[in-house]
């Protein structure tokens, strides 16, 4: 059995709008200016209160905001301008996925387990990922915990799993974890930090990504 894992905001959600959003009101809360919407999605994908680290320094007040964001988050769930839409393609490849004998499928994000399962419902996705990792109960990426979590908890080879992700976070973790790692150019992240932070592959879309995972190339 193969193991695929993946990130969700950036690779599997076009969270961008949201993230920005409740960071914004975060910092309104504590009277501090924003920084640009360049900095607020460059650290998509770390931890909320890592994140707020690499943005404001360790001395600002990073629990606090984080806590801030985990308030605007519940409030923006319940408003509808502010749905995290699916990357184009992703549902399918999700679904065909799925279908597979030979593959199990999981989740390593910097997300918060609610938000995962905030996602699963709206895509009816609790019975499609066999094992799920979020920040709740690791270090942030790109320390390897979740994905070794991940392999553990399956009975899964390093080899015989790759982690998908837009960030360099996520290169970085499967890299040390001793997994395959794919690229995902619509993200957060650029090509060329993607390469740098040790993607084996980029793909610029889900078909890409389908096609590669059903030739086996990945494994190669």
């Amino acid at each position: 059995m193969k193991l695929v894992i993946f990130d969700v905001d950036g690779t599997l959600v076009d969270s961008q709008h949201f993230i920005v959003e409740a960071q914004t009101r975060a910092f309104a809360a504590h009277g501090i200016a924003p920084p640009s919407r360049e900095a607020m999605l460059s650290i998509v994908g770390l931890s909320l209160v890592q994140a707020f680290i690499e943005l404001i320094g360790p001395e600002g007040p990073v629990e606090s905001l984080a806590d801030s964001y985990r308030k605007a988050w519940q409030t923006m769930r319940l408003d509808p301008a502010f749905a995290d839409p699916l990357y184009a393609g992703a549902a399918e490849t999700i679904a065909t996925l799925a279908t597979r004998t030979d593959l199990m499928l999981g989740i390593a994000t910097g997300k918060s387990l609610r938000g995962v399962n905030h996602l699963f419902d709206e895509q009816n996705w609790h019975h499609v990922f066999a094992n799920v990792q979020t920040s709740d109960g690791h270090p942030s990426k790109p320390h390897p915990a979740m994905v070794l979590a991940a392999l553990e908890e399956t009975g899964t080879l390093a080899h015989d799993a790759v982690m998908i992700g837009d960030t360099s976070f996520d290169m970085e973790m499967g890299k040390a974890a001793g997994v395959r790692t794919i690229g995902v150019t619509w993200g957060y992240h650029a090509p060329d930090r993607l390469r740098a932070s040790g993607a084996g592959q980029l793909v610029e879309s889900y078909e890409e990504l389908a096609g590669v995972l059903a030739s086996g190339r990945c494994w190669d």
